[in-house]
This record gives C-alpha cells, structure tokens and sequence, in this order.
C-alpha cells in the first residue's frame, strides 16, 4: 500500500511537470515595455563617417550589442524590448550609411572590416570588457565576422536568420528559391530591367541602383525592396506593402537601405568565400543561441545547422509557423527566452 502511494505521488508530481512545461511552451511571451535612450550620440569613425549611437536599460547591466540587419537599416527602439531593462545595458548603433549615421547612404570606407572596428570601437569608447553579441540576418553574417575576430570580447552570441554570405546562399534566394515561391513578384523585377543588364544578378541590380539618374535607382530600390519584404515574412498584406512603396515621402530611406545592402551583397559582403565556417574554431566555446524560422526562404535553416554543426556550445531552435522577421510571433518568442538565459 504504502508502494502505491509512493507511485501516485510520483505520478502527480509527473503530471503537473507536464502540465507546467506544456503551458509555458505554449503562453505568450511578452516583449518588455518600451524604454527610451539614456544616452545617445555621434562617434566619428573616420574622416567621413559619423555613427550614431545610444545606451538603454540598466547603465551597470550586462553589456548587450545589438546588431541591425540589411545592411542598411538602421537600429529601431523595437529592438530595445527584447531584454530586461534592469538586466542588461542596451547598446545599438546605426552602421556606416544607415539610420541616423551621417552621411546616409555613403559607401565609400563602408565594408565589413570598417564595421567590426566601429563595433570594438563603440566597447572601447563604453570601456565595455565582454559584450553579448545578438544579430539577425545580416546581423547574424556581422555578429560572426566580430565574434572570430575579437572572441576575447564576447561573452555570449545570439543569432537570428543565419546568413553565412556564401555565393550559394546568395544565388538561391535571387535565382532559385524566391522566385518559386514568389513568381508574380520576380517577374515584375526581371521585366523592369533593362536587357544588357540581365540576368538580374547582384551586380547588375547595384549597377541599377546606383545609377547616374536617380530615378532609375529609386525605381530599383523600390521594386528589389517590395520583393525582398514579400519573401521576409510568412504572411504580409499585399494592400500594406503597397501603400508602403507608394508613399514617395519613403522614398530616401527605400533607396538609401537598398543601395548599401546591394553595395555589400554584389561584393560578397567583403568576405572571403566560406571564411564565416572556416573560422568558427575560434568562437567553438562561446556559448550561442541560434534562432531560425522553419520557412525563412531568405535564410534557410540548413544554413544555421552548418553553422550549429561547428559549435560545439551552441544551441539551435528551429521556430515553427515563422519566416524571416523577428515581429513573428514564433521567432519573437525564442528570442525573448534566449536572452532570458543570460540575465
């Protein structure tokens, strides 16, 4: 009797676990609430370069870098609410070119390796020993080119979206998969250019966006720009996109992304083919978080299993019903519990 009951203990102690698993796995996960700027500023990284630059949260928390993607985005206070305020101090900046950086759009000394000395740069200025260096998409190709080649300053990585910068990752997203899964959309693309410039490769895009006449570039950019957007998420509102990329008073900040991300992907990212695996010996013992959405046609997870294959302390979480973007819910959800892991 006395075995029985030892049994149906164990058994209610089963369940519950269970039971209390299942519900966190399944509750929603809210981001923190949104937080302004303690300090912001401009750096001047060169004699042409000015990178703009601010601090959130807690000044003596954990030092977190946050890593914007295109390139040419540009940071966004959205970022911010991925981390506990009181936790972590938040340190964003706009790359060379981008956001508020001046002056917009400039690709002259604008490459990898002067954005990983604007990164050591900013941990210099904040006198910053180890950062958490967290990364989407570009962010994520960014975050690795830094952590191999500053890995005595990282603490920590998390990675969104992986991009390896590979001529395989890049040919299989403009000429293979996007337009299997997007055919209305590549073909509006391939019949705007012009026939001396097909096929409708990286360099034969930048050529078109950095054109002498400038409308020929905003033309480019918004159309590589909507097609792009379309393949980011799983779902997203034709009626949206439209009203978007129709509204002229977006129109700078539509070619000025365009142009610097087009700038880096017709050169390779300023990456030697397959350098990102190559080197990632040297941050095998950083412990990593890896986020990919299930149906990322931009960045497929095949591309985060090679790099999770070659970590020995990393972790990689495939998120379900997700695509590209970090506002999905799925992927928005991994990345607030991975940064939970570091408070």
């Amino acid at each position: 009797m006395k075995s029985l009951k030892i049994l149906f203990s164990v058994v209610i102690v089963l369940l519950f676990t269970y039971c209390n698993n299942d519900i966190q796995s399944n509750s929603e996960i809210e981001l923190w609430p949104e937080i302004e700027p303690y300090e912001s500023g401009y750096m001047k990284v060169s004699d042409i370069h000015e990178i703009y630059y601010e601090l959130c949260g807690n000044p003596e928390g954990k030092p977190v870098v946050v890593l914007h993607g295109g390139p040419g985005v540009g940071s966004k206070p959205g970022y911010r609410r991925f981390f506990n305020p009181d936790k972590f101090k938040i340190i964003q900046f706009d790359q060379r070119g981008a956001g508020k950086s001046k002056p917009l759009a400039e690709l002259r000394e604008n490459t990898t390796q002067h954005l990983i000395q604007d990164i050591e740069s900013i941990r210099q200025k904040l006198e910053v020993d180890k950062m958490i260096v967290f990364g989407g998409s570009w962010g994520s190709t960014l975050g690795l080119a830094y952590a191999e080649t500053y890995p005595e300053n990282v603490e920590a990585i998390v990675l969104r979206a992986v991009f390896l910068s590979s001529k395989e990752e890049d040919e299989n997203f403009l000429d293979r998969i996007a337009p299997k899964f997007f055919p209305y959309e590549f073909e509006a693309l391939v019949t705007a250019f012009p026939d001396s410039l097909l096929p409708p490769n990286e360099k034969n895009l930048f050529k078109l966006l950095a054109s002498e006449d400038k409308s020929v570039g905003i033309k480019f950019a918004k159309l590589i720009d909507r097609f792009e957007w379309k393949a980011c998420f799983l779902y997203v509102n034709d009626d949206e996109l439209d009203e978007y990329y129709g509204d002229e008073s977006n129109a700078k900040a539509i070619y000025s992304l365009a142009l610097i991300e087009h700038h880096y992907m017709s050169n390779g990212c300023f990456l030697e083919e397959g350098q990102l695996l190559k080197n990632a010996y040297k941050i095998k013992d950083i412990r990593t978080i890896i986020v990919n959405g299930r149906y990322d046609i931009v960045c497929p997870p095949a591309y985060a299993y090679e790099l999770h294959k070659k970590l020995s302390n990393s972790k990689l979480i495939i998120a379900e019903k997700a695509g590209h973007y970090l506002t999905e819910k799925p992927i928005e959800r991994e990345l607030l519990l991975a940064m939970r892991e570091f408070e």
